[in-house]
């Protein structure tokens, strides 16, 4: 998760170049994770400092992508190790036996807490988030349209051709909205989805282009005044809030890449995404909440960024195993 401007800088390489490395790989670690990736260069800096590993950042798409990537690769992975998949497709490369066990010393701190059901030490959890429907204000104000307060209000008439929306097959926010509606209206949340297509929600495939393109109060200055995003998303854009009344919980893992070039760097490559360091770096380089204890969050959150007193939860096992039902359905819904 995560997904907005971060005053860090990171050392980018292209999954392309995956290839082009050490013979052995002994002296790097790459790092397999989606396109929403930031951390301050000096914690970079810092890992090859400690154990002498040059982490290389290699990027593959959204969360779901990167799940896909991942499960249609094990034993024969594009890295070392991965970070990003979320509680919506963990199952996923857990199935496909995709991933080396391990439990790092330092999970016992917090991240055990959001361990992946009766699968322990397959993923650690980094971060979480809670993912909702957001509002620009300043758009709603100049249009003297009063935004709406619940995701019940986006069927309404009002609010025809406002809302973007992404892709649950591709976009783990999208997964994450779906599963949300879910949550909030059971079996009837196909009827919601129909009424929503037809109250003019634009689908795109993930949350950059949908943020950071389309949404009005994202860099691009879109023309959707309405976008799925984070609880957390305010706080780095004010004029915006969200919508408490039903986000989904969202946690984002790490693991071992079975069949790793350099299995031991991809470990302290988990322990380094625990570290205090990185922990207290998350909210401001990717929006997102630590998992671990003891971590103070930035005063800005508490302004501009309350979390929900409410989220839809669900055992990553109970989405694998409804997962494609839900998006067949979704998509004779949409017609997409």
């Amino acid at each position: 998760m995560r997904r907005l401007l971060a005053v860090g800088v990171v050392a980018v390489v292209a999954a392309s170049s995956f290839a082009c490395t050490s013979s052995d790989g002994a002296d790097e670690v790459n790092l397999l994770t989606h396109d929403s990736f930031e951390l301050p260069q000096n914690l970079l800096d810092k890992f090859q400092d400690e154990t002498g590993l040059k982490l290389n950042i290699v990027r593959s798409g959204d969360a779901g992508q990167l799940s896909s990537v991942v499960s249609l690769t094990p034993g024969s992975p594009k890295g070392d190790a991965v970070f990003g998949i979320d509680n919506t497709f963990a199952a996923r490369p857990i199935d496909a036996g995709a991933l080396e066990p391990y439990t790092s010393p330092l999970a016992k701190n917090g991240a055990a807490d959001y361990a992946v059901g009766p699968h322990p030490g397959q993923l650690t959890a980094v971060d979480r988030g809670d993912v909702c429907v957001n509002v620009d204000e300043a758009w709603f104000d100049s249009n003297r349209l009063e935004p709406p307060t619940s995701i019940d209000d986006l069927v309404d008439p009002e609010y025809r051709d406002l809302t973007v929306l992404m892709d649950p097959a591709t976009s783990s926010p999208g997964m994450s909205f779906l599963l949300s509606t879910v949550g909030r209206y059971g079996k009837k949340a196909p009827d919601y989805w129909r009424a929503l297509s037809g109250n003019g929600a634009q689908v795109v495939a993930g949350w950059e282009i949908a943020y950071n393109q389309v949404f009005s109060a994202g860099e691009g200055h879109g023309d959707k005044p309405i976008v799925v995003s984070y609880a957390s998303s305010p706080a780095a854009t004010p004029g915006t809030h969200a919508i408490l009344d039903s986000c989904f919980a969202q946690i984002e893992y790490v693991g071992v890449l079975k069949g790793a070039r350099n299995v031991e760097g991809a470990k302290k490559a988990v322990d380094f995404l625990l570290s205090p360091e990185v922990q207290a770096a998350l909210p401001t380089s990717m929006y997102v909440y630590p998992v671990q204890k003891g971590v103070q969050l930035p005063f800005s959150w508490r302004q501009r960024a309350p979390a929900p007193a409410w989220t839809v939860r669900m055992d990553p096992d109970y989405i694998n195993k409804n997962r494609e039902e839900w998006l067949t359905q979704w998509r004779e819904t949409v017609k997409r």
